[in-house]
């Protein structure tokens, strides 16, 4: 059975902002509603928070069986630390985690819908 999924945007306050709709779930790309305020510091912030952290490792074990668990006790142990960054692309490519990695698709479609091209 192939999973379907539809590609929208909407404008809020004059950004456009991806939503993707799988299995007749709204998926809304928080990177794109982050880009009129300086998109990719907010991030980066955002995955210093412990809080954050927290609750992206309890969605990741509830949701992907092939979520990096050791890798994650590693991370949530530096977070909050003055000296702690963390970068979308290390977050994925540590703990291979799906959550954000859908962010990141939604952004790079929505670049290119903001460019002409195809999603």
């Amino acid at each position: 059975m192939t999973k379907k999924s539809t590609n929208t945007t909407i404008n809020v306050r004059g950004t456009e902002v991806a939503v993707v709709q799988r299995e007749g779930q709204d998926y809304i790309s928080l990177t794109d509603m982050l880009k009129a305020k300086d998109g990719d510091f907010f991030i980066s912030d955002w995955l210093r928070n412990r809080n954050t952290v927290e609750f992206l490792g309890i969605w990741e074990n509830v949701h992907n069986p092939r979520f990096n668990s050791g890798e994650f006790a590693v991370i949530k142990s530096q977070t909050g630390l003055n000296s702690y960054k963390l970068s979308v692309k290390e977050w994925v490519e540590k703990t291979n985690a799906i959550a954000i990695r859908q962010m990141q698709t939604l952004t790079a479609r929505t670049a290119k819908q903001l460019e002409g091209g195809a999603g």
